[in-house]
């Protein structure tokens, strides 16, 4: 509980954590942020890991060349992450095959969100990739399955090069150009809260669509 507790005051006051982080790492700030992002989008147990906030905070930290932060190769790092994240998460996916639409649900793993996801994917085909990217958990495991339905590797790197720099660099220069203004700076950890938020509602809206349905 403690550990959950620590968890959710770091992804709601990223911007304290994440600005003293900067000054204590300095450059190596960006292979912790590289491995943050790889993480969230790699791995389909690790989907609670900050995203957009994170693109977000980092790039408010940049426009003040916090720790010596340039815009151009935070957006670099984070969109190279994104894109080997999905890759591998691809992977991983082609391997396991239909297998794991027979696993269990446990406390990482939830296969009804991944039926879910299924659906989503099979409907609106591979421009998904895209639009999963502004969506948590979809972000996760729409890669994921991907690689469960054998889309070709060719289109697949297409749509995940589209949807990696549209989300990194859209979110980075919006913490870029709005982070550091004074109304914004002053309520960071209310914002960061209403991003989590505003991303969370359409799958909140989808999920109510369903069940009328």
């Amino acid at each position: 509980m403690e550990l959950l507790t620590q968890f959710i005051d770091i992804v709601l006051h990223l911007d304290k954590h994440l600005a003293v982080m900067v000054l204590e790492y300095g450059l190596w700030i960006y292979g912790i942020l590289f491995f943050i992002i790889f993480a969230e989008t790699g791995f389909v147990v690790t989907p609670f890991l900050p995203g957009d906030s994170l693109l977000f905070v980092a790039g408010a930290l940049a426009a003040i060349g916090e720790g010596g932060m340039d815009i151009f190769t935070l957006m670099g790092v984070l969109t190279a992450a994104a894109v080997l994240g999905n890759t591998v998460n691809y992977q991983i996916g082609r391997f396991l095959g239909p297998k794991v639409f027979h696993w269990e649900n446990s406390r990482f793993f939830n296969r009804d969100a991944l039926i879910k996801t299924h659906a989503f994917y099979e409907k609106h085909g591979g421009k998904t990739l895209v639009i999963s990217r502004f969506l948590p958990l979809f972000r996760t495991f729409a890669p994921f399955v991907a690689g469960i339905g054998s889309m070709t590797y060719a289109r697949f790197t297409i749509f995940n090069l589209i949807g990696a720099l549209g989300w990194v660099v859209s979110l980075c220069l919006a913490g870029y150009w709005l982070g550091n203004m004074p109304w914004v700076k002053a309520n960071l950890s209310v914002i960061i809260i209403g991003i989590i938020v505003s991303s969370l509602i359409p799958i909140g809206w989808g999920y109510l669509k369903s069940k009328e349905a």
